[in-house]
């Protein structure tokens, strides 16, 4: 005899959005299982979330993927997550020799390298060239209107591209192959002093990723440059920063201040470890646009008005938090939960909900919050951006009945 779904549920195959409080009822009808385990805290809200909070959560594996021969790419901007007025977010992969094609945007280009290596190049204003290979965890910045490429060494590469324009589409920018596909050949050939037949086999249109040979080694392909080489560098190795360690994990900060050039993406790579926790805090120059690159966490955003809601996070999703905002971020699995936090800012900047409480007179505290001398005591004027205080660590949802 077939089993109800009662049953099934009872037996704790379904997740169901039944608080322990007895709140909710079966949801019996057409769902998507799969979808409502990844997000338990949507399905069965914290009792504290309230209110209209618009969607603070996209994954690149539900947006559209651009495939061409040398790579692919996807992205995530405020046609998918309408929130996400500041930045954009490209995830792109290029095969061993394959070209994102020499091109420029109107905006700046920040980008970490997730796996693999590339080479870049770029030439600035003042026709100061810069020519790098780029491995995991390594960071480049481009300013507005820089001319520049990437291109995948032996093994393949995939990295994030972040750019300071929630509009932006990576496949409407100015490319070369393009602007040559779009000028007569007779102004091809008066700007650069050679026959028309020089440009009989240039592309009728945009490349914009494309197959390309495996280039050699980097000394072979350094261009001679009379005017010398850029003077702020366009690279910069993240995890070669001293990492800031905290009980419940480490940060790298990176802004103008160590990465001069960067002066339109501030960014911060947080590792939460199991039981961690990123404390409850804001940030007071911007909005904040979150990659998740490994681990599963959740997030509970407070806005005014008391509202407040809870996203699950995992690999891919890209999370976002209004200005001032306050929130927090739990790790939720038994592996260290991985993600950036990124701005559209030449600084990084937070405030601490604890730190802020501690520099404040006591006795004002006390009386605002009611608080009795526990927690007034354990107040910190040091601020730990990532917490952990054994016996007080996250009980994930997945232990708990449904």
């Amino acid at each position: 005899m077939k089993q109800s779904p009662y049953n099934q549920a009872a037996a704790g195959n379904i997740p169901q959005p039944i608080r322990n409080d007895g709140t909710g009822w079966w949801d019996l009808g057409p769902r998507d299982v799969l979808r409502d385990q990844e997000n338990p805290d949507m399905l069965v809200p914290p009792a504290t979330d309230a209110g209209t909070i618009p969607n603070l959560k996209f994954s690149f594996s539900d947006t559209y993927m651009q495939l061409n021969h040398g790579g692919w790419s996807r992205e995530v901007t405020v046609r998918q997550l309408p929130i996400a007025t500041t930045l954009a977010g490209v995830n792109m992969a290029l095969t061993p020799g394959g070209v994102r094609e020499l091109h420029w945007h109107q905006q700046a280009e920040w980008s970490i390298m997730l796996v693999g290596r590339a080479r870049i190049t770029a030439v600035d204003q003042n026709g100061r060239n810069f020519i790098a290979d780029i491995g995991v965890g390594d960071l480049w910045y481009f300013p507005p209107g820089i001319p520049h490429s990437i291109q995948g060494l032996e093994e393949g590469c995939e990295f994030l591209l972040v750019f300071d324009d929630g509009s932006f589409s990576d496949l409407n920018t100015l490319s070369i192959s393009d602007w040559f596909a779009h000028t007569p050949k007779d102004v091809l050939s008066a700007n650069f002093g050679v026959p028309e037949s020089a440009f009989a086999c240039i592309p009728d249109h945009q490349l914009y990723i494309f197959q390309g040979e495996i280039p050699g080694p980097l000394e072979a392909q350094e261009v001679p440059d009379p005017y010398g080489t850029v003077p702020l560098n366009f690279s910069h190795r993240l995890l070669a920063q001293k990492l800031l360690n905290f009980p419940g994990g480490t940060v790298r900060i990176v802004d103008s201040t160590n990465c001069p050039i960067s002066t339109r993406v501030a960014a911060a790579l947080v590792e939460i470890k199991p039981g961690g926790m990123r404390e409850m805090h804001w940030h007071p120059n911007n909005d904040e646009w979150q990659y998740y690159i490994s681990g599963t966490g959740r997030m509970t955003v407070f806005a005014p008005n008391g509202t407040a809601r809870t996203f699950d996070y995992r690999a891919g999703d890209v999370g976002y938090v209004p200005f001032a905002f306050g929130h927090y971020i739990q790790n939720t699995g038994d592996q260290s939960l991985w993600f950036l936090e990124m701005f559209k800012s030449d600084r990084f900047e937070d405030v601490s909900l604890n730190q802020w409480m501690a520099l404040t007179p006591r006795q004002l505290v006390q009386e605002n919050l009611n608080a009795g001398p526990e927690l007034l005591n354990a107040l910190r004027k040091e601020k730990w951006p990532v917490v952990k205080y054994p016996g007080f660590s996250y009980y994930p949802r997945t232990n708990r009945p449904f």
